[in-house]
């Protein structure tokens, strides 16, 4: 599972001021869980998430993957997860397969394990037409199956997507969301980043809204519909930022 605990992540800007990209954020993602980062570009989601994954040291705070501390135990924390980012690095000059197979000898994986692994993710992803094919030569949906699959060649048990289907035809978005629930029913802990409120609504069993670096709302699409009285997502996520920014003005005057 994962357990973020007063997590901030403070980058200094150009006149020396900081920022808080992350802002002292709590929430928990449980085993056979699907959880949504949700919120609009900007909002914090993507660095979260590589904190989480230990490409960023927080600032502040800290989280657990699998109850090993980001901090203390970052190789620990890799193998526990499969992180899949916008810009996850390919290598063009090999084939799918290739590609797939080299993370696979990093992970110290048999050959015979990671064949029987790339089989099933392709059956999975309707990837068998193009794994022999240079990835150069790939679409963009074809190379985030890729992504996808060098990501959880190790089979984690903790899959963090940030914006899995951005950019993506609605075929090969309708095969990664399929991929996201079979996640859930292999009993793995999920956590994904989008601003889709039609994704997050299919897909979450939890949604835990985001906004300039801190969380607004943490609970299930029925919770959250009774809480701000609405039905679609796009009016509770507007409900929050509202509620959020109308606090933030009363502190204000209070000063």
């Amino acid at each position: 599972m994962i357990k973020v605990d007063n997590l901030s992540k403070v980058f200094i800007k150009k006149d020396g001021t900081n920022f808080y990209a992350v802002n002292k954020i709590n929430f928990e993602a449980g085993d056979g869980e699907i959880v949504c980062l949700l919120g609009v570009n900007g909002a914090g989601k993507t660095t979260t998430m590589r904190v989480l994954s230990t490409i960023f040291q927080p600032s502040e705070g800290s989280a657990e993957i699998q109850g090993w501390d980001i901090r203390k135990h970052p190789d620990k924390v890799r193998e526990n997860i499969g992180f899949l980012s916008g810009d996850t690095g390919l290598y063009n000059r090999l084939s799918c397969r290739e590609f797939i197979t080299y993370f696979g000898h990093l992970y110290s994986i048999e050959d015979q394990l990671i064949e029987q692994r790339i089989k099933v993710m392709a059956d999975l992803l309707d990837m068998n037409e193009f794994l022999d094919k240079k990835i150069e030569f790939l679409s963009s949906g074809m190379k985030q199956k890729v992504s996808i699959v060098r990501s959880i060649i190790h089979d984690p048990p903790v899959m963090i997507f940030d914006e899995p289907t951005a950019g993506l035809d609605i075929l090969t978005a309708r095969n990664i969301v399929s991929f996201i629930r079979d996640c859930k029913q292999r009993g793995k802990c999920v956590l994904f980043s989008t601003h889709i409120m039609r994704e997050a609504e299919r897909l979450a069993d939890r949604i835990v809204m985001i906004h300039k670096g801190k969380i607004l709302a943490d609970g299930t699409l029925e919770e959250l519909r009774n809480i701000s009285s609405q039905i679609d997502l796009d009016d509770i996520f507007v409900y929050y930022i509202n509620q959020h920014t109308d606090e933030q003005e009363l502190r204000a005057n209070e000063f």
